[in-house]
């Protein structure tokens, strides 16, 4: 530990030498602008003065354009922050006022892996990615950037912290869930927009790189620095913790199965001998079985098959098998009517009369022998059969092998139509040509085996049997599996799909009416489920809360249904899935942030310099605002100071900042209000009104590139809530209800996360590192560690705030 904690520190203080002394390696930057060409042919892009002249400096503006990086240099970008826990994001830029821009976007289709945006129609930055669980995730920062002036803006990530500068200056600093920095193929880079159609930024940008390295502000502002190791210095440390734990769990387990075993052996000592057919052999002692030369050694009897050589035999001989010899040996003839026979072979002959006479070789004479009493046949006499070595007919399928045969061990007789005749049993081969001897056929060793994962071949005589690993049980007769997921719960199957044991794992196939890989079933409705709406079974939707009707179509508007009860300082204001109580005009929050607004008070405009009382009135705080009043004895004019400028009582004017707003002088007091939008008025201002633009060219395309939004439409996408405004269109997330608990999830299809009991079902757990858990060996393990269970390949179990949840890993199914 101490090794690692030194060596953390000298990478710790190399990387501050690097930004400070020496500049940032040209390995760790990506020059954005470099990478993209920006200057040669880019379409709606041209080169104007910058911030400073020491870097190039490009405008932004027409809506017709396509800022993206060619293949070759997405790949070289994509490589420098492929797996990278640590990086900065760096732009130098001037937005337009109102405009909703995206300055740089990683994303392939709908997945957004890293993207800056900023929004002059919200105030706010956006930091759109995904999570290391594949989760998309937007961290949104309160801020005007979009005010036509010249900012430096650094977001900075390190594991899991994050860190926004503008201007040098450290405006938020969080902690959030770490980005996934995994891109797929066909991921691409696009500058000043997220697509052709969307996200336009419109202003002047300069400097915009890519830093792969921590508090990368540091190249922007080298005034600032930082005096202590970053997140990610830490989760290392933590992760290499982990790792060791895992191998010291494995080592510990190993060893204490390699000592049973030496223990085992000391206690026994066995001599080595073979046991066959009923008789003992001691180590090394030979002996013939059959056809077979068999020695015992180790106590395993190991057999040849006899190599048998022809026999040379003199001209009165001829070989022959002998019973109970494995190899031919020279035997006696006989000649008799020009044909030889071997010592015992029989001829039966008939004379003139037709009497039979049986003749036998014995001693190379041919001698007769006196004919038995032949038996009764039951059979017709067309049935019956002569043969040539008896004298006796007998009926056709007549069971030769009855009569006795020399068909050896592993060897069995058949009767064919003139004789009997050995033949090996499935399972063994011939060790002669006559197959009265056979031997076992080891079907493990040649590779004739159907056995498969999991199992061990073991030869037995005629066949072979597989037999399952220590731990596993069988499936079928060649199969084996470690234990039947489908019958103990431990499977990935979806509830509305059936599990199907397999070698190694299970398999899942989704009930009649639901459709899904098995994994995940879902039920087929009529029609989709909106707004997160989930199909449950057919034609029946779950509505995500906030949401009503039969497709989750229609918006509960909590504020008018008296579901919600805000407090008299603040108005209840209607969102799409949930509401909010925001402080009224003359109440802020005090940071307490209650849901129902009892966290608003009063502002008071006397006592903060926030009012428009003439000099010769005296301001007074009321609840909810103030009021201008002339001190007693004297007559005041009612004028009014704003801007630094008097204003007539009476006096009327649009403001110089907003030409919006109308503003008025009442008795001392300054009204300004929102200006009346008339969209009947042929001279309303269609810039204070975009809802009374009809032309086309003020409409917004929706994402999905199928409809069109008129200016200051409003909808739902992709758990954002979205706008058009002149024709750009601006998203944020969706505002969720408080959740406050431990463990929480977001249900597939939903936006916002609901909480859950069950620590093992839940995405999101506070991660409290007191809380620790002890796995299988018995060691403890620190919450949010994960290690793959002892004895397994595809199990992977996980430390979640002292509850180990395991589960078989999907790329194994």
């Amino acid at each position: 530990t101490m090794g690692l904690l030194k060596l953390s520190f000298v990478l710790f203080v190399f990387r501050i030498v690097a930004v400070l002394g020496f500049g940032v390696d040209p390995a760790l930057r990506v020059d954005v602008f470099g990478e993209l060409r920006l200057g040669d042919a880019f379409a709606g892009v041209s080169q104007v003065p910058g911030f400073h002249n020491d870097t190039r400096a490009f405008l932004f503006q027409d809506t017709a354009r396509d800022v993206k990086s060619s293949a070759d240099a997405t790949e070289r970008i994509l490589q420098k922050l492929r797996n990278k826990k640590e990086f900065t994001v760096l732009a130098t830029v001037k937005q337009e006022t109102l405009n909703s821009g995206v300055i740089l976007s990683i994303h392939r289709s709908e997945q957004r892996f890293l993207e800056l945006e900023s929004s002059g129609q919200r105030n706010e930055i956006r930091l759109h990615y995904r999570t290391q669980g594949q989760q998309p995730h937007t961290e949104v920062f309160p801020y005007t950037l979009a005010d036509d002036q010249w900012h430096k803006v650094s977001v900075a990530l390190s594991a899991s912290h994050i860190l926004l500068h503008v201007d040098c200056n450290r405006i938020y600093e969080r902690v959030v869930e770490p980005p996934s920095m995994d891109f797929p193929e066909e991921t691409s880079i696009w500058l000043g927009q997220r697509n052709s159609a969307h996200g336009l930024f419109k202003g002047v940008m300069q400097d915009v790189q890519l830093l792969v390295m921590p508090q990368g502000y540091i190249s922007q502002c080298p005034d600032l620095n930082r005096t202590c190791p970053t997140c990610n210095d830490f989760h290392g440390l933590v992760q290499k913790i982990m790792e060791l734990q895992d191998i010291l769990a494995k080592t510990s387990s190993k060893l204490s199965k390699a000592e049973e075993k030496m223990n085992g052996l000391d206690r026994c000592y066995c001599e080595r001998t073979c046991s066959v057919k009923g008789v003992l052999y001691r180590e090394d002692e030979s002996w013939t079985d059959g056809c077979k030369n068999c020695t015992c050694s180790n106590g395993t009897a190991l057999c040849e098959p006899i190599s048998c050589v022809p026999p040379v035999c003199p001209p009165d001989s001829a070989p022959a098998y002998v019973p109970g010899r494995c190899c031919q040996e020279c035997q006696p003839v006989c000649l008799f009517r020009k044909r030889v026979y071997v010592e015992g072979e029989k001829q039966a002959l008939r004379d003139s009369s037709g009497k039979c006479l049986l003749f036998e070789c014995r001693d190379r004479t041919m001698h007769r022998v006196a004919p038995s009493i032949c038996p009764e046949l039951n059979c017709a006499e067309s049935e019956q059969m002569t043969l040539p070595d008896r004298c006796c007919n007998v009926c056709r399928g007549h069971d030769f092998c009855a009569e006795g045969h020399c068909c050896a061990e592993h060897s069995e007789c058949i009767s064919l139509e003139t004789g009997p005749r050995c033949r090996c049993r499935d399972g063994f081969r011939s060790l002669r040509d006559d197959e009265a001897y056979c031997e076992d056929i080891d079907e493990c060793a040649e590779g004739r085996h159907y056995c498969r994962e999991n199992t061990v071949c073991v030869n037995t005589p005629g066949s072979f049997m597989c037999i399952c690993h220590a731990g596993y049980i069988r499936i079928d007769d060649y199969s084996c599996t470690e234990h039947n997921e489908c019958a103990s719960g431990q499977h990935s199957c979806d509830e509305n799909a059936l599990c199907f044991n397999t070698v190694g794992g299970h398999s899942c196939s989704c009930k009649p009416g639901y459709t899904g890989n098995g994994t995940i079933c879902k039920a087929l409705c009529d029609g989709l489920c909106q707004n997160g709406g989930t199909c449950v079974s057919p034609d029946t939707c779950i509505c995500q809360q906030g949401f009503t009707g039969k497709r989750c179509e229609t918006d509960i508007d909590e504020c008018s249904s008296g579901f919600v009860e805000c407090d008299s300082r603040a108005t209840c204001i209607n969102l799409p899935g949930w509401y909010h109580c925001e402080c009224r005009d003359g109440y802020h929050d005090n940071g307490m942030f209650s849901a129902n607004g009892e966290s608003c008070e009063d502002i008071d405009e006397c006592g903060t310099g926030r009012n428009s009382c003439a000099n010769d009135t005296v301001c007074f705080n009321l609840e909810g605002g103030y009021d201008c009043r002339c001190p007693h004895g004297k007559n005041c004019t009612g004028d009014c100071i704003h801007d630094n400028k008097v204003k007539h009582n009476g006096q009327i004017w649009v403001l110089e900042n907003d030409r919006c707003s109308v503003c008025s002088c009442q008795s001392g007091l300054v009204m300004c209000r929102r200006m009346v939008c008339d969209c009947d008025n042929p001279t309303v201002d269609l810039f204070c009104c975009p809802e009374c633009d009809p032309r086309h060219s003020s409409q917004c395309l929706h994402q999905n590139g199928l409809l069109a939004y008129s200016t200051g439409a409003s909808w739902v996408e992709s758990c954002q809530q979205c706008q058009c405004l002149q024709g750009e269109v601006d998203c944020w997330p969706l505002s969720c209800p408080p959740v406050d608990c431990e463990f929480t999830l977001i249900p597939e299809g939903e936006c916002c996360p609901r909480c859950v009991t069950d620590p093992c079902q839940a995405d999101t757990i506070r991660n409290d590192i007191t809380k620790t858990c002890t796995d299988e060996h018995g060691l403890v393990r620190f919450s949010g560690s994960s290690w793959i269970k002892h004895g397994t390949e595809c199990t992977l179990c996980q430390c979640k705030n002292g509850h180990v949840c395991c589960s078989v890993d999907p790329m194994c199914l």
